[in-house]
């Protein structure tokens, strides 16, 4: 889980939540090697500590989908040290 989400949900991201599933027609948008197609969760494609909880940065996603990528920040390049020193 990531640090965002330390508080736990709230009624918005379940609002939210919902409206994505259905958008995404309750079917896995990720679809990993072992998706089980039927989504449950939501992903965040860019890290909800980046864009909150917008839709347009939001995709369904299976358990297994979702919970093998992760916090996408984590993966993120760091700036070289070389580029950001001057």
């Amino acid at each position: 889980m990531s640090r965002s989400w330390a508080t736990g949900s709230t009624r918005a991201w379940r609002r939210v939540r919902a409206a994505v599933l259905v958008r995404d027609g309750g079917l896995c948008q990720l679809r990993l090697d072992g998706c089980t197609g039927v989504a449950t969760h939501v992903h965040h494609t860019a890290g909800r500590s980046v864009t909150g909880d917008d839709p347009r940065f939001l995709l369904a996603s299976c358990a297994h989908c979702n919970l093998s990528l992760g916090d996408p920040t984590r993966l993120a390049d760091r700036p070289n040290k070389a580029v950001t020193e001057w």
